[in-house]
């Protein structure tokens, strides 16, 4: 939840908490709605990081950036969706400035490293795809390991450097009030270093990754000798083909999708102008759907988490020797 600049002396000043203006019901309803999306981000994405961390045949390079990434989304299922819910539900921050710094942190940390993991994810499977024996030779859980950490460490000092810079950690927080303080320099360097940067990387090589896949699946066809073994190669293999294309263009429109409404808001409405805030809150819901949906493509698209999900809820997974199963 970046770009939110604004002069903080000005708006508290002019906000008051407002008095609730929908009925019961609806307030009942919101509420419910709200916990079950966080409930689903934090079951979703839990259960990705039981799967890869428990079962051995899993601990692969790959795997372990769909691990980072389930644990910046659970981070933020757990400890940034329900204060943006009420946040938005009660249209008043209650919580204090101290949380409100701590949310501050985790909330550009989960993000950050959301968006980077799917990044190094893009550049994982280009690499696997492009230069498959190099791939196997130099990229190993350990490199990807070291990779990951880097992420993490880079996206903390990045944003904390950021938010320090802006005064959110020195200015006092208004009361009802919580949102990052980023002035006009700092929400374009943003901009281009947590939106623009990763996602452009993003589509580049996805594009690549397609455009190889498709390569291979036509050099596989020209190899067959037999009309009846080729044509039925040919079925799988334009099948695998469809398949890829189709996971391709959700991986990139869904990612795209959730993240888009909140930096168009962020370039569109005034900073100046509080009135608008809470439509750029509202927008940031879909930057968070992001990390709701991720378990989804990342995860449930793969029969290993599907195997996965059987032999945890059959709780076979507290057997002798159960991390050693075959679930591939």
């Amino acid at each position: 939840m970046h770009l939110t600049a604004v002069n903080q002396s000005d708006v508290c000043q002019e906000y008051l908490c407002p008095e609730k203006s929908v009925s019961l019901s609806v307030y009942v309803i919101l509420y419910v709605a709200a916990a079950a999306v966080s409930l689903l981000t934090v079951c979703g994405n839990l259960l990705v990081i039981i799967s890869v961390s428990h079962f051995k045949q899993l601990h692969t390079p790959a795997n372990i950036l769909i691990l980072s990434l389930a644990v910046a989304d659970l981070l933020t299922g757990v400890a940034v969706m329900p204060f943006h819910w009420t946040l938005l539900i009660e249209s008043c921050w209650t919580s204090g400035p101290v949380m409100c710094s701590a949310l501050k942190i985790v909330n550009f940390q989960a993000t950050s490293v959301s968006v980077y993991t799917v990044a190094l994810i893009a550049v994982d499977r280009f690499l696997a795809l492009n230069s498959p024996f190099l791939y196997s030779e130099k990229i190993s859980p350990t490199v990807i390991c070291i990779a990951t950490l880097f992420n993490w460490l880079f996206s903390l000092i990045y944003n904390l450097i950021i938010l320090f810079i802006n005064g959110n950690f020195t200015d006092v927080t208004c009361p009802g009030i919580c949102f990052a303080i980023i002035d006009g320099v700092s929400s374009f360097v943003d901009l281009i270093v947590v939106f623009l940067m990763p996602c452009t990387l993003i589509i580049i090589l996805y594009t690549h990754v397609f455009v190889i896949a498709k390569r291979h699946a036509t050099a596989i066809r020209a190899l067959q000798v037999h009309n009846s073994t080729r044509s039925s190669k040919n079925r799988i293999s334009d099948k695998s083909e469809r398949k890829a294309a189709i996971l391709l263009g959700i991986l990139v429109i869904v990612f795209l999708l959730c993240l888009l409404p909140y930096y168009i808001c962020s370039l569109v409405i005034p900073y100046s102008n509080p009135d608008l805030f809470y439509v750029r809150d509202v927008a940031v819901i879909f930057f968070f759907l992001n990390s709701t949906i991720n378990p989804i493509i990342y995860a449930l698209f793969y029969p290993w988490f599907q195997k996965s999900l059987k032999l945890i809820f059959t709780f076979q997974v507290f057997n002798k020797d159960s991390s050693l199963m075959n679930v591939l």
